[in-house]
Order: C-alpha cells, then sequence, then structure tokens
C-alpha cells in the first residue's frame, strides 16, 4: 500500500480540513508514492523516534504533532532536532504524516476519548467551529457530566487514576461538588472563558500560566494536568483505529516518545 493511500484513509477519519488554519496536518515529510513496510504511531517525531523507525523497518511515522509546525529557513546537520529529524527521515525514506488538530476539531477526537477515560456522558462541543462537514460537531473541547457528584478531592483522585498522573495544579479549592466537567487537551488557556460561560464545575487542560489561575475568579476549578499526560493516549486511539482498516499491516507504538518534562 503506498503512503498515498494511508494518508487516504487517515484524511476520511480525520480531515485535515477541519484542522485550525495555523496548524500543519497530513503527509509532511516524504512521497506519497512510495510503498509502506511498516508504521510508527508517535506523539512526537523526534531524531530519537526516527532512529526508532529505522530500527524497526518502519517507514511511515504517523504523529500527532506535526514535525514542522513553524517556518524553516534552513535545513541542515547543525540545526535544531527538527531539521536534524527531517534530514534523516529523507535520508532512510521514512515518510511522515500528522493529524494534530484535525484530531482535536473532531467530535470523536482527543478531548472526547479523554472524557470517556474519567467517565463524562452527555457530551456537546465546548468551542463549536464551522467546517464543510455540516453532520460532524466539529470544534475545540467537550463539556459533559460525571455519573455522580464528587467533592473536589475524589474529583482529584479520579483524574490521578484514570489517567495515570502522579501530579495536577489546580487553582484554590471552592468546597463545592463537582458535576459538570469541560476538556480541551493540550494547551486550552483559550478556552478558559467558554468554559465559565458554560457554567461548568471543572475545567481540565495543560499548559496554564500563572495569570491563568486567576481567571477562574472563584466561578470554577482550574485543573492543568500537564500536555504529555493529557494526549498521550492518542497513540492508542491511532493504532486502534488503524488495525481496523489496515489489519495485515504492522504497527507499532514508538517507546522513545516520552515526556520532554522531568520532576524532582
Amino acid at each position: 500500500m503506498k503512503v498515498s493511500e494511508i494518508a487516504e484513509i487517515l484524511n476520511n477519519w480525520m480531515p485535515t480540513s477541519i484542522a485550525e488554519d495555523f496548524d500543519n496536518v497530513g503527509l509532511i515529510v516524504g512521497d506519497p508514492k512510495n510503498l509502506v513496510n511498516k508504521i510508527l504511531i508517535t506523539l512526537d517525531t523526534t531524531i530519537d523516534v526516527v532512529d526508532e523507525a529505522i530500527k524497526e523497518g518502519c517507514n511511515l511515522i504517523i504523529s500527532y504533532h506535526p514535525i514542522i509546525f513553524n517556518g524553516l529557513k534552513r535545513i541542515t546537520p547543525d540545526s535544531g532536532y527538527v531539521q536534524k529529524s527531517i534530514i534523516k527521515a529523507v535520508k532512510n525514506n521514512i515518510s511522515i504524516y500528522a493529524i494534530h488538530t484535525s484530531l482535536d476539531n473532531h467530535p470523536k477526537g482527543i478531548s472526547y476519548f479523554l472524557s470517556k477515560k474519567i467517565g463524562l456522558t452527555n457530551l456537546s462541543t465546548l468551542i463549536p467551529k464551522e467546517t464543510e462537514f455540516k453532520n460532524l460537531n466539529t470544534g475545540m473541547g467537550v463539556i459533559g457530566q460525571l455519573d455522580k457528584s464528587l467533592d473536589e478531592d475524589a474529583f482529584f483522585d479520579l483524574l490521578k487514576d484514570n489517567l495515570n498522573l502522579k501530579y495536577l495544579r489546580h487553582t484554590k479549592k471552592l468546597n463545592r461538588k463537582i458535576s459538570k466537567v469541560s476538556i480541551v487537551v493540550g494547551s486550552g488557556s483559550f478556552a478558559i472563558k467558554n468554559s465559565l460561560d458554560s457554567n461548568i464545575d471543572a475545567f481540565i487542560t495543560s499548559d496554564l500560566k500563572y495569570h491563568n489561575f486567576f481567571e477562574a475568579d472563584n466561578k470554577a476549578i482550574l485543573v492543568d494536568i500537564g500536555h504529555y499526560e493529557s494526549e498521550n493516549h492518542i497513540k492508542l486511539i491511532i493504532k486502534e483505529f488503524l488495525n481496523k482498516k489496515l489489519p495485515n499491516f504492522t504497527l507499532l507504538l514508538s517507546e522513545e516518545n516520552v515526556n520532554p518534562v522531568k520532576y524532582y
């Protein structure tokens, strides 16, 4: 099967046209005509992941984050990890496909799957997005309900247990029950106002800055679970989908793709 054929399968699942305008999704590196032997699935395409693909004989990397996000002025061996990864991928005939905000904006995308991991029901889109697909409730984030209201400590324990978290950051406790919850996987500070306007009890996201925590204004709990921690489950989602579409293909989950943030 060619790279272009697998790209078409992915695009039919998570269309590139529903991605954000600032994003860079689809086939980023490689020749669409190349034949695919094995596929490596990763959150990020780092130099270690490219080395892993070479070692495992994978000539297509499917990545959540795009390897090229901002403009590149040069691609040389003495540049950063992005350029080094691209050079090594091209030299070894490895193609790289990224999904990113196509998966963010899809109603059955990355925030949806995180909501299922913590048991939310009655889901709706947090920030709707107009697209050509009128039958899809596209947009960023989800809102849902817990089956039963929890006090704040029990809610934090639920997140730590179900999402395998060692730490989380949050605004001050309000001594209220948590029932209505919104989620934006990844960097979601832009959605604080949308969440508060939706009268949620808690908003789950990551990459909140110091001043973002003041924006809660005693209206809800803001919870920062970490960027990697909020997105790491996406590898399994991609693999489960492709297992159904490509049952005869070898699909590997990257073991080199690890959290770049360390704690002491």
